[in-house]
């Protein structure tokens, strides 16, 4: 066939396709709503699964530590009520020493109840750190910050800073703000004992740990939990030197404390996210239901409308048109409908992960839970492009076997 002739037919097709898009708009704009639809079930599925995985990473990476110490096992969902290594300042005195190693500091997590009277407290998990850093992105106030030399000696047994940042979900339901003051102790009956003031909210912690997250000064929060003696914590983490390698001091370091585990910032991920592997698969299932329930519901859609037009390529078969005309004219719609209904599901994207971001920061304490990188938006078009189109094909090429005249109504 000359290329003119493929030009006429094309022509042919597209102007049959838009014929019978406009025969019937009601069908064509529900058609357009669902692949619309389509669209979105794996763009939202998608950054959602995008951002679980991803959710643990960001959070080491954001705490900038090169080594992270630990001893098995940790169960980051338990708020702290395991804090295995004993002597945590002690062992960062010893790592700040080294000659590779620029500093160390211990974390450590605890549940503890918090309220502004005896009468009236509520659990909480609060994360115990040396000083607050930029990346806690503070909604008002300002962190703390304890300095170096009581940083390396053996917590107090009272709290000396005296000072707390809490969430601002927590701070709203205390009718709190900076420089009002809070009771904290891990039971209700030391709370009263224990007087903080409020220096800053932030929801830091809170988009890790899944709830509300306070942050005390490391010292302070093992005095009120009654363990400065053994000085326990959750890690002990460091930074090497700008000119040392961190696998050879990490190796050097597993040498040093065998009964610990000790990893890189990126082993640290790779380990959390195994030991998490519900989260791991979460992620990983939701991103390939997307893509396969996607297609399932094009495909449907497609064959669908292919049998709702049964008559219509049956009258066109009995004046002459071959089968590859017929095919052609759905797939010709499937390309109308899947561009409109793509470009309308990538519109509406922002808006509704926009829109389940805040319903995630406002339930669950995770800011940004959901991801939308441009292979999501990618996926998304070429769901309702290109597979629309082929399967159009297939069910128009299909449906012209049975487009005989004996269809047609007498």
């Amino acid at each position: 066939m000359s290329a003119a002739g493929a030009i006429v037919r094309m022509r042919a097709v597209v102007g049959l396709a838009l014929a019978q898009l406009r025969r019937s708009p009601g069908r064509t704009v529900l058609t357009v709503c669902a692949v619309t639809l389509a669209v979105l079930s794996v763009t939202v599925l998608a950054s959602l699964g995008i951002g679980v995985v991803e959710k643990g990473e960001q959070g080491l990476d954001s705490a900038d530590r090169d080594i992270w110490i630990s001893r098995d096992p940790v169960d980051p969902s338990a708020s702290g009520s395991e804090n295995p290594i004993v002597g945590a300042h002690g062992m960062a005195a010893e790592l700040t020493a080294r000659e590779d190693i620029e500093s160390a500091a211990p974390i450590a997590m605890y549940d503890i109840y918090i309220g502004t009277n005896e009468s009236d407290l509520r659990r909480r998990p609060a994360v115990g750190v040396q000083e607050t850093h930029e990346g806690f992105d503070f909604r008002s106030g300002e962190g703390f910050r304890v300095d170096r030399e009581a940083a390396l000696s053996p917590p107090p047994a009272e709290p000396r800073t005296g000072e707390i940042v809490l969430d601002p979900r927590t701070a709203a339901a205390l009718n709190v703000s900076v420089g009002d003051t809070v009771h904290i102790g891990t039971s209700r009956q030391t709370a009263s004992s224990y007087e903080f003031t409020v220096v800053g909210t932030s929801s830091y912690y809170s988009q890790y740990l899944g709830s509300p997250a306070m942050t005390v000064p490391l010292g302070d929060l093992q005095a009120v939990a009654g363990t400065s003696g053994t000085d326990r914590a959750t890690f002990v983490t460091a930074d090497v030197t700008a000119d040392a390698d961190r696998d050879v001091v990490a190796d050097e370091l597993g040498a040093a404390y065998p009964t610990y585990e000790v990893r890189t910032s990126d082993e640290q991920v790779q380990g959390m996210l195994e030991e998490r592997t519900v989260v791991l698969a979460s992620g990983a299932t939701l991103v390939g239901l997307a893509i396969v329930g996607g297609v399932i519901l094009t495909a449907n859609l497609f064959a669908l409308v292919a049998h709702q037009q049964r008559e219509e390529l049956a009258a066109l078969r009995a004046v002459g048109l071959s089968r590859r005309v017929l095919a052609g004219t759905i797939g010709a719609q499937g390309l109308i409908i899947g561009l409109s209904g793509g470009l309308a599901g990538l519109a509406m994207t922002p808006l509704v992960v926009l829109g389940l971001n805040r319903f995630s920061t406002a339930v669950l304490g995770f800011e940004r839970l959901l991801r939308t990188p441009p292979e999501v938006y990618a996926g998304g078009f070429a769901l309702a492009l290109c597979v629309g189109t082929v399967v159009a094909l297939v069910a128009g090429w299909r449906a012209g076997r049975y487009a005989r005249i004996e269809h047609l109504e007498i």
